[in-house]
């Protein structure tokens, strides 16, 4: 089944391809899909403070992409994530090979992201 993704249709989306195999409760869940609300400050940080914390930012990238699937992932990453963020979240999915280079060909990434990411 395939359906538009939408603030009103996430929780099932994001239930449909949880993917966690020490899933005990409700919690969990919720937990894991806070995570990218986390990604998202913690991308703002960055732009609005230069303050890059770029191995927390790949941790969660892992977390989520183990238990919602990277494509599930990328996709509510498009929903809940705006203009301003894809420069710098672009970077990060490319050093995990979560997505290719002629992917987001529209985005241009932040050189400062990519010279961090490099020094790993």
């Amino acid at each position: 089944m395939k359906f538009e993704l939408t603030e009103d249709t996430l929780l099932l989306y994001a239930a449909k391809n949880y993917m966690n195999p020490q899933f005990s409760d409700i919690e969990d869940f919720n937990e894991d899909l806070k995570r990218f609300k986390y990604i998202k400050r913690l991308l703002n940080r960055y732009i609005e403070n230069n303050d890059l914390a770029e191995r927390l930012i790949l941790n969660h990238l892992i977390c989520v992409s183990n238990v919602f699937g990277i494509e599930a992932a990328l996709n509510i990453f498009e929903l809940k994530l705006e203009d301003k963020h894809w420069p710098v979240l672009k970077p990060f999915l490319l050093f995990l090979n979560y997505i290719k280079n002629n992917d987001y060909l529209n985005i241009k990434m932040d050189e400062k992201v990519i010279e961090k990411l490099r020094k790993i």
